[in-house]
């Protein structure tokens, strides 16, 4: 069986295609886009289409959700599976949603709950997954040199969102300001629930788009969504940004922490900034020797899981991440992995664990077990194929 795969540049796109290897699938490639950006649709297209024609390929395969890739298909008649591994994805808004080729499926339940209903029956939920084979080589081919570099009490990778906030370039009256900080400063402390989208107006969400220069407009062929848009793409982030900033800047001035980024930490005095950690042959050592491997899930992801939990739990790494309401629906929390619910229980979780090293330890091996045995690209893919299919 021969499938194609058209890549962007999504670091979990070496991972998908050596699973599909294993499973017995030969896979075709088209890489233009990761070494070309600036690539229009239509650019594309022309590059594409040609491919899809006459190679008997058994479906088409991206991470995330391409409309024009998927109008293809519809010409042709191709399968085309879509896994989502990021939120938002504006695509998702797209007409060609509807295509009754697509079978698209989603890591987080309230995404899939608002967009099934566009393509009943071809649009699932599913949770991520993680690639054990090269986290296992990569942590076993290490010296113990190389390995001792990346020892720390508490370790984060990712961003502190403030170089993603466009919501930073708004101009805001003080009436629409103070309902914005009103705003983060209720939800940055709730977990598990996600209410921006539900305490907009219309006319609100209207206002504080107009405020943001340059800001996100739908394409034709789109549905528009303006509360959705400000909810999930603006204001979450913003959310992040700060809930990141302020619980990193707690942590820090009480325990050694190591954060992997390029954002700017100077906020924050006490932390250590490490730099970019390479994705494929460093995360999985820095997941593997941290005693505590931190997780704050962005908001705009709502219910589901994101790939870094799989990652850290993958490597055999002890993982504290905040609760979501899907959390334990994939995983036994305290048997696989500990969850915070508020700053200061997250506090009280670190200095726990950095000294009850037997519990860290054994937490750590039920995690890696349990995706072991669950959760690995070779398992997903499979179910995905299947549900495509039934």
């Amino acid at each position: 069986m021969k499938i194609f795969m058209y890549r962007y540049g999504s670091l979990c796109e070496p991972d998908v295609i050596d699973a599909f290897r294993r499973i017995g699938l030969e896979v075709d490639e088209e890489t233009a886009e990761i070494y070309n950006k600036n690539l229009m649709p239509s650019q594309c297209s022309a590059i594409v289409a040609p491919r899809l024609t006459g190679n008997n390929y058994s479906f088409v395969f991206t991470i995330n959700f391409f409309p024009w890739l998927s109008d293809i298909c519809q010409i042709t008649g191709l399968i085309y599976i879509s896994l989502i591994v990021d939120s938002p994805v504006l695509e998702l808004y797209s007409n060609a949603l509807s295509n009754n080729v697509n079978r698209v499926f989603l890591f987080d339940r309230l995404l899939y709950n608002e967009f099934c209903r566009y393509n009943n029956g071809h649009i699932f939920h599913i949770p991520l997954a993680t690639n054990l084979i090269r986290s296992n080589k990569v942590i076993s081919s290490a010296s113990k040199d190389k390995s001792s570099q990346y020892n720390s009490d508490i370790s984060f990778i990712g961003s502190t969102y403030q170089e993603k906030c466009h919501f930073n370039n708004a101009v805001l009256s003080d009436y629409d300001k103070g309902f914005v900080d009103g705003i983060i400063n209720s939800q940055i402390w709730v977990y598990g629930y996600n209410f921006i989208e539900n305490i907009l107006t219309d006319e609100t969400a209207e206002r504080l788009l107009s405020c943001i220069p340059s800001h996100y407009e739908f394409p034709p062929g789109s549905r528009t969504d303006v509360k959705a848009l400000v909810a999930q793409y603006y204001l979450s982030v913003k959310v992040a940004e700060q809930e990141r900033l302020r619980l990193l800047g707690m942590l820090s001035d009480s325990f050694q922490v190591n954060i992997y980024t390029g954002s700017d930490t100077s906020s924050m005095p006490h932390i250590h900034n490490c730099g970019f950690a390479r994705s494929l042959d460093e995360m999985p050592l820095i997941f593997n020797c941290s005693k505590i491997n931190l997780n704050i899930t962005a908001k705009s992801i709502r219910s589901g899981l994101p790939l870094r939990i799989f990652d850290v739990l993958g490597a055999g790494g002890f993982l504290i991440t905040n609760y979501q309401s899907e959390l334990p629906e994939i995983f036994s929390i305290g048997k696989d992995l500990v969850a915070y619910e508020s700053p200061e229980h997250l506090k009280e979780l670190c200095t726990y664990y950095l000294w009850h090293e037997d519990e860290r330890l054994e937490i750590a091996h039920n995690g890696y077990e349990t995706i072991a045995k669950y959760h690995t690209y070779d398992i997903r893919l499979l179910q995905i194929i299947d549900k495509a299919f039934s």
